[in-house]
């Protein structure tokens, strides 16, 4: 028979992983996510590629997941016929609740796909290829995603200011002193 104290141990014990799992963004390999650059990205044979690339998350799309709202991709372009091929290398997301905001930064590996299903964008015209900041493409994911919830500086001073007994380094409660107004 098992103790009741035993019980609640096993219980607790089992519910850890679920608490860890919440701390951590994961997306499964072959995951969808609909993404658009930030800035304009023109392509040619004389500059047929370019890194550093600003990739931004799009919501509400046809992808099978979606990034939170504040995220920033980092990507690579480089020009492959009448294609624009791009990768990502890496992600900073930050997942806000509230006042409650979680960082999660890491590496990424997720290629550019069409509408038409096929790898790459088909963005050229005349020997340029531009792809603008409009133009809605698919990321997926070559690997699964699984990037650990990232130590927040600013959460554990934003709790300090918060609180509310005086205690608070950057926002203690004031003294009482008469109102400089009140003459």
């Amino acid at each position: 028979m098992i103790k009741p104290h035993a019980s609640l141990l096993m219980a607790a014990m089992l519910a850890v992983p679920a608490v860890a799992m919440s701390d951590t963004l994961q997306l499964p390999t072959d995951a969808t996510v609909d993404a658009h650059l930030l800035d304009v990205l023109t392509l040619s044979t004389e500059a047929p590629e370019r890194n550093d690339l600003i990739i931004l998350p799009v919501a509400d799309g046809n992808a099978s997941h979606s990034l939170p709202e504040y995220c920033v991709l980092i990507g690579n372009a480089r020009l492959n016929g009448e294609r624009i091929r791009l990768t990502t290398d890496s992600l900073t997301c930050i997942e806000t609740d509230g006042s409650e905001s979680e960082i999660y930064s890491g590496e990424i590996s997720a290629a550019a796909y069409d509408t038409d299903g096929n790898f790459g964008i088909p963005a050229c015209e005349d020997g340029s290829c531009r792809l603008t900041p409009d133009r809605t493409f698919q990321l997926r994911l070559a690997s699964d995603l699984e990037i650990e919830q990232q130590d927040n500086p600013a959460a554990r001073i934003n709790e300090q200011r918060r609180q509310a007994d005086g205690d608070g380094v950057a926002n203690p409660v004031p003294a009482d002193a008469p109102d400089p107004d009140d003459n």
